[in-house]
């Protein structure tokens, strides 16, 4: 979970307690942080002060709301009046906790909340992602190729970090993902290694996948920055055309 805090005196001893209660904490004290940490790997549940020192909370939930419409947002603050109840709740907030407040109390809401977002996702199973011939089922984690030559065409066997790469890619067409992101999210959060792993795992998904262009327009490198899938690259029918063509289908 992001808790978003900027009085240390609050922060230090509420991270010490999540902690203590089994939740693991990112801690950031502005609203443009808290925009760029959820940016950057979505949180289960945002923790977030309306009184912050660069951006009001309540324009801080708008936009993570805008951005996430099924982020959980938990806001904690000092206000208490009715009116700024009704205002948070407005601004997208999910749960209002005022302060003083008690920490059992917090804890409880917190647990409340995940369990509704966890019973929200069960209840919507993921649809298949598809694009560029590929065709991805997170529900049942398997994968198709249903377009190209007719040898090519059928179930693909991913490893299960594979699988994790290829849906984190499909499920955000055209969206470049930045290497430590890809890391901390297919891998783990706290990732110190060589990202040397991920350009092998990439390069043997784009084998699978019959990614076989030069450069590789399935799923492209972006240069410095991380990798993107397009969903309108075209496929190849010959498996030895070599390059296969590239564009907007439609």
């Amino acid at each position: 979970m992001l808790l978003v805090e900027d009085d240390s005196r609050i922060s230090d001893p509420l991270v010490r307690v999540l902690d203590a209660e089994g939740f693991v904490v990112h801690h950031v004290g502005t609203g443009r942080g808290a925009i760029d940490e959820v940016a950057r790997c979505r949180p289960d549940l945002v923790l977030l002060d309306l009184t912050l020192p660069d951006i009001d909370g309540l324009d801080v939930c708008r936009r993570l709301r805008d951005d996430d419409p099924t982020l959980p947002i938990v806001m904690l603050t000092a206000r208490s009046e009715e009116m700024d109840v009704i205002v948070g709740l407005g601004a997208g907030a999910d749960d209002y906790v005022a302060k003083p407040f008690r920490l059992a109390e917090l804890v409880a809401r917190l647990h409340a909340r995940l369990r509704v977002a966890g019973q929200q996702v069960e209840a919507s199973a993921p649809g298949p992602l598809i694009g560029a011939g590929i065709e991805l089922h997170p529900d049942s984690r398997r994968c198709f190729v249903v377009d190209g030559a007719p040898g090519d065409v059928g179930e693909v066997e991913l490893t299960s970090k594979e699988f994790d790469l290829l849906e984190l890619l499909m499920s955000a067409p055209g969206l470049t993902h930045r290497r430590d992101e890809i890391m901390s999210r297919v891998w783990d959060e706290n990732w110190w290694g060589s990202t040397r792993t991920l350009d092998t795992h990439v390069s043997t998904l784009r084998k699978k996948i019959l990614d076989r262009s030069d450069p590789p327009t399935k799923i492209v490198t972006v240069r410095g920055v991380g990798f993107r899938f397009a969903p309108d690259a075209l496929v190849s029918a010959d498996p030895d055309a070599g390059v296969a063509s590239s564009g907007a289908i439609g």
